[in-house]
C-alpha cells in the first residue's frame, strides 16, 4: 500500500511539471535515474509511475530515444484533462470541447428532465434565475456564477439519470472555473439570462422537444459568446 502511495506520488509530481509548462509537449521527460534522485524513490516505484501515465496518455514511451510529453488531446484520464485546463493548459480549445460536451450531454438531461421535474425544483430554478438578474444589475459575478451553475444542476438531476450527475461531478472545477472567465462579460450575462427564461419556460410546460431545443440553442449562444468575447481577444 506504501509503494502504491508512492507510485501516485511520482506521477503527480511528474504530471505538476507537465501542467506548469515545465515540460512541454513532445519535450523528453527526465530519465529514471533522475526522477530517482529528486523525488527520492526507487527505481521501481518510477518505472510504475511512468507506466501509469503511459497508460492514461499523458506520455508516450519511444523504444531506444525516450519518454516524451503528449498533447492533451490525447490523454485519456479525465482527472488529469481537468488539472491541465483548470491550470490553463490547452485553454482555448478545452474551453470549446468543453462546451461540446455541455451540449450533447445537456440537452438530452433538459429533454429528460422536462417529464420528470418537480414542482419544487421548477421554483427553486425560478429563484436562481431571479438571483442571476439581481447579481448582473449589482455587478456580482461570483453571485451571478453560482446561481447559473445551481440552475444547470438542478436540470442534471432532475434528468433522473444518475451517470449525468457523476460525468458532471469531476468537472466541477473547470466548469466555475469556465463560466467565470465568460460571465464577467456583461452581454454575455444578458444573453444567459434570456436564454434561462426559456429553459424554465420549457420545463415548466413539461415539454420536452422544446426543453431540448431551449438547452441547445443556450449551448450555441454559449459557444458563440466564447468565440466573439473571449477566444478573438
Amino acid at each position: 500500500m506504501a509503494r502504491k502511495s508512492l507510485v501516485v506520488q511520482v506521477v503527480d509530481s511528474v504530471l505538476d511539471r507537465i501542467v506548469s509548462g515545465e515540460l512541454s509537449v513532445d519535450q523528453m521527460i527526465p530519465g529514471e535515474l533522475e526522477l530517482c534522485d529528486t523525488l527520492e524513490v526507487s527505481r521501481m516505484t518510477v518505472r510504475e509511475a511512468i507506466k501509469t501515465l503511459a497508460a492514461q496518455n499523458i506520455i508516450r514511451i519511444e523504444r531506444g530515444r525516450g519518454t516524451y510529453v503528449n498533447p492533451i488531446n490525447m490523454w485519456n484520464s479525465l482527472e488529469a484533462v481537468v488539472r491541465a485546463t483548470t491550470a490553463g493548459v490547452g485553454a482555448a480549445a478545452a474551453a470549446v470541447q468543453l462546451i461540446e460536451l455541455r451540449r450533447m450531454l445537456e440537452t438530452g438531461a433538459c429533454e429528460l428532465a422536462a417529464a420528470r421535474i418537480t414542482d419544487e425544483q421548477l421554483e427553486h430554478m425560478g429563484v436562481l434565475l431571479e438571483t442571476m438578474r439581481e447579481a448582473h444589475a449589482a455587478g456580482d459575478l461570483d453571485r451571478f456564477v453560482d446561481a447559473d451553475l445551481g440552475f444547470h444542476d438542478i436540470i442534471l438531476h432532475a434528468s433522473g439519470n444518475v451517470f449525468v450527475s457523476a460525468l458532471y461531478e469531476p468537472l466541477g472545477r473547470v466548469l466555475s472555473s469556465r463560466r467565470r472567465e465568460t460571465s464577467a462579460f456583461p452581454q454575455i450575462q444578458e444573453h444567459a439570462i434570456h436564454e434561462h427564461e426559456q429553459i424554465l419556460r420549457a420545463l415548466s410546460l413539461r415539454n420536452s422537444s422544446s426543453a431540448r431545443e431551449a438547452m441547445d440553442e443556450h449551448m450555441q449562444q454559449t459557444l458563440d459568446d466564447l468565440n466573439t468575447f473571449v477566444l478573438d481577444r
